[in-house]
């Protein structure tokens, strides 16, 4: 029995095998002290009950060290088997129990948000309201025949790629809502009811965004600000801040820089439109020119430069936007149609037929008829001093006849080749005490600068403008910059 049980203990317990090789190859005189050890480990359930220090002293003194090494193993393999030795005493650990008020979740209508997905697609080239309700993971057949039939709906079929569509969805894939900002500004809402599809139209509040961009020029002011992301109106716009002191035809030359900070107007998150120019810079050749926005207490606003000079002249130097000098003023021409030389008391703008002709300054209409060489003809007379020519229109604007008041910038005509002219284009003449002067050259009257009651107000004012601007200008690699 005995033998039988000593093999199987062999069997489960290698290490100790290995011990009683060990013992074997030692002289006869440690068999004793090996047997000893053997049999301490193979009943360790007295030694676990003993005092760790006694059994430590009991078999230290027979053991070399390689020994003692492997039969502590032995023994922390035995302990790892046991958690608790029996009887023995626990701490008694003390127990506290803590109580909060904690505040109740939100309560949600699980139901609502469930039912509903909201997923924003954009409109791409050549997508059909089919294709673009299909990205979206609408699959509603009543939904689609409502927006292909219902006059309400004819607004979706307007949107312009890039414009964003927002659809929402239950778990079927049907059509539950649809938002739109539509091309006349107003938010197009489509949802489903009890009894169909209701649409509803509405005016979104504005939520007006300042953007700056900025640009250097390579060969014109439209293909630079296309370069930088400039809306076509805020070019317009440009052109008209600084016209008072930039030729935009003749004196812009590569390298050429500006800054512009306008308003952008935001509907859903979406730019739908842009406002005013806020503050710009124009740096042509070397030289720097300022506009700042200034509303005056009376409501009158206007363009500003830093020291608080009107960037708006009396005389604008040119009566369209965007032309082409092709005569100049000069006291001996040869004239086109009669052939002999003859002095131009007047600069002649190429334009093609129909392009706007603008009042270059405040006044009263003297003329709006047909004269001789001149063709229709348009003169203005601004005070006792000025007055301004504009002749070879094709048509006069509708409000223009004779003493009707106008604006500076507002359209009087029409470029056309009425008159002695070969083709198309505008005759400008400004006149001083009657005389023809160089529209080009001539020193033109300022308007009135910001007056000195409303100075601090106005420095305060574009303090923080200024500050924008010069961010741009110290990176001078900069070609475009969206701060919103």
């Amino acid at each position: 029995m005995r033998s039988t049980r000593k093999r199987g203990l062999r069997r489960r317990n290698p290490l100790l095998q290995s011990a009683r090789a060990v013992a074997s190859r030692r002289p006869a005189k440690r068999d004793a002290s090996l047997l000893q050890v053997i049999s301490l480990i193979t009943h360790k359930s007295p030694i676990l009950a003993q005092p760790f220090r006694t059994a430590l002293r009991a078999v230290a003194h027979v053991l070399s060290p390689g020994q003692t090494l492997a039969v502590a193993v032995l023994c922390l393999c035995g302990v790892a088997a046991f958690g608790i030795t029996p009887d023995t005493a626990l701490e008694n650990v003390a127990v506290q129990s803590v109580s909060r008020a904690l505040p109740p979740p939100p309560f949600v209508e699980v139901g609502e948000i469930a039912d509903r997905y909201w997923r924003e697609e954009r409109v791409q080239r050549g997508d059909t309201i089919g294709s673009l309700l299909a990205r979206a993971a609408v699959d509603d057949a009543e939904a689609m025949e409502f927006l292909r039939a219902d006059p309400s709906a004819r607004a979706l079929y307007q949107l312009r790629p890039g414009r964003a569509l927002k659809v929402a969805t239950d778990e079927d894939g049907r059509l539950a809502g649809l938002r739109f900002l539509a091309a006349n500004g107003e938010m197009l809402s489509i949802g489903r009811s009890a009894s169909g599809f209701v649409t509803q139209r509405e005016t979104p509040p504005d939520d007006m965004r300042l953007t700056l961009r900025a640009g250097e020029i390579e060969s014109s002011l439209f293909a630079a600000a296309d370069d930088a992301g400039l809306p076509d109106a805020v070019t317009l716009a440009l052109a008209d801040v600084f016209g008072g002191d930039i030729d935009f035809y003749h004196d812009l030359r590569r390298g050429d820089r500006f800054i512009v900070l306008y308003e952008t107007r935001y509907v859903d998150g979406e730019p739908s439109g842009t406002g005013r120019i806020v503050a710009a810079e124009f740096v042509i050749r070397g030289i720097a020119y300022h506009a700042f926005l200034w509303r005056a207490p009376d409501g009158d606003e206007g363009y500003y430069d830093e020291t608080g000079r009107s960037s708006r002249k009396s005389f604008l130097r040119s009566p369209m936007e965007f032309s082409r000098i092709t005569s100049g003023f000069t006291q001996a021409r040869l004239h086109p149609v009669l052939h002999t030389m003859r002095a131009h008391k007047g600069t002649d703008f190429a334009a093609p037929e129909g392009t706007p002709v603008r009042a270059t300054a405040d006044g009263v209409v003297m003329v709006a008829g047909e004269q001789n060489g001149y063709g229709n003809v348009v003169i203005l007379q601004h005070d006792n001093t000025y007055s301004t020519v504009y002749a070879h229109l094709s048509r006069f604007a509708p409000a223009v006849r004779g003493g009707t008041h106008v604006r500076q910038g507002d359209t009087i005509g029409y470029v056309g080749q009425t008159g002695w002219a070969t083709g198309p284009h505008l005759h400008y003449e400004l006149r001083i005490d009657g005389e023809p002067r160089d529209a080009l050259t001539v020193a033109l009257p300022l308007a009135s600068p910001v007056s000195d009651d409303e100075r601090a107000a106005f420095v305060a004012q574009i303090e923080p403008l200024e500050g924008e601007l010069a961010v741009v200008r110290a990176l001078p690699d900069t070609r475009v910059i969206a701060a919103n």
